[in-house]
């Protein structure tokens, strides 16, 4: 005799499984064709990563024959894999934690005869800004004092002019300077618009550690923020300064009107230089009234941590200074930069005429994130003076021991 199944006990039965070429996408109602599967429309093959983008993921030392070609296809990667990528190398060269913080002076203000249409130092602007005389070697060790106190281990000093040429009275204080902070035990950093292979050697002499002369965007579109300085003088520079020993620190400024060809461009210029820079500092311009570009829209932050990230599978072995602008970013945003590969800020009272976070500020940003200030040995300059000690170190040790009865 037949049962009667009623509709009740009809609901608790298991349900039929779908057919096998058909699966549900976890997370979605959404079903898909199983590859292979002899219904459905075919699947186009997945797409792999080219081997330039691999290469660069891969790298346990830096190269510099690198094309504008390559360069671009990492830039326009997707962003999410491009700053995760970036990530996962720079911890192969650097730790992830240590930032190394920089403090900035402007040794003497305004009153450059350049026309660099993003600077308020220009004379050629009118941005109310007074020029002033170079300021006194005390009170730039003071300074460096404070900064050191605070934390930084590296301390810069800026002038505005176009070159060297005729201040034999300044570059003979600027080498006072560089030998009171070298004297603290603080990297020093200069940035005095062009310079000679007899300055470049006299800085050194004093113990300069680095020098700073941006290129700031790419040669195509340099004439179009500068004309009073070819691209070709700044790269003059850049070999003079290194050369005589010093280390290296350009990069650029992102928001001056470029497009992303322009941002491939800037980090090809250094990534194909004989050596890489030690430095390579990221700005986002801060309009200023009176310049030309003091009207410009703030670049988009998805361009700035791009430029960064594949700065970072490029240039793996640099420091990425994350600069000027960076005050107007969020402490989120701050984050994002630094998983893309930035692991150097400027902190202080200000940036030249520009505003800077303070010390307090980033202390405190750094204790939430678990970030920590660089420590000297950390740092590409301090590698080196630890390699440079290592064989006097040996020397004394043979000596004692010879001597020994």
């Amino acid at each position: 005799m037949s049962r009667r199944i009623s509709a009740k006990s009809k609901s608790l039965q298991p349900r039929r499984f779908l057919s096998p070429q058909f699966i549900s996408r976890p997370f979605s109602t959404v079903q898909d064709v199983v590859p292979g599967s002899s219904t459905g429309p075919p699947q186009a093959p997945t797409p792999q990563r080219t081997s330039v983008f691999q290469d660069a993921l891969q790298a346990t030392i830096p190269r510099t024959n690198w094309t504008k070609e390559e360069i671009s296809e990492i830039y326009n990667t997707p962003l999410m894999e491009l700053s995760y990528a970036a990530a996962t190398l720079h911890r192969r060269f650097h730790s992830p934690a240590a930032i190394q913080l920089c403090t900035l002076i402007n040794i003497k203000t305004g009153g450059c005869s350049e026309d660099c249409s993003y600077c308020a130092q220009s004379s050629r602007h009118n941005t109310g800004l007074k020029a002033t005389k170079m300021v006194n070697v005390e009170t730039v060790l003071a300074a460096a004092r404070t900064a050191k106190e605070n934390g930084s281990s590296r301390f810069c000093m800026g002038a505005a002019w176009r070159d060297m040429r005729g201040r034999k009275t300044n570059l003979r204080n600027i080498t006072e300077m560089v030998k009171g902070v070298r004297a603290l035990g603080m990297e020093a950093c200069v940035t005095l618009g062009m310079i000679d292979a007899a300055q470049a050697k006299e800085l050194k002499e004093a113990g300069l550690t680095a020098y700073n002369h941006n290129v700031d965007t790419s040669r195509e579109h340099y004439p179009s923020v500068i004309t009073t300085r070819s691209y070709d003088e700044r790269l003059a520079t850049i070999e003079n300064v290194r050369e005589a020993g010093i280390n290296v620190c350009t990069g650029g400024i992102l928001g001056l009107g470029e497009k992303p060809k322009d941002h491939v461009g800037l980090i090809h210029t250094v990534a194909t230089l004989p050596k890489h820079p030690e430095s390579f500092p990221v700005n986002a311009l801060v309009p200023i009234k009176g310049t030309p570009l003091g009207e410009s829209k703030a670049i988009s932050f998805d361009a700035i941590v791009r430029t960064i990230a594949t700065a970072r599978l490029v240039l793996p072995a640099t420091i990425i200074r994350l600069a000027a602008g960076r005050n107007t970013m969020t402490e989120e945003k701050q984050m994002m930069c630094f998983f893309s590969g930035a692991n150097a800020v400027f902190t202080g009272e200000k940036m030249l005429t520009t505003a800077c976070n303070g010390w307090e500020e980033d202390k405190a940003m750094f204790d939430r994130w678990g970030l920590r200030p660089m420590e000297s040995h950390e740092t590409l300059q301090g590698q080196e003076e630890l390699k440079e000690s290592i064989p006097l170190v040996t020397e004394q040790k043979e000596q004692a021991l010879a001597s020994a009865p």
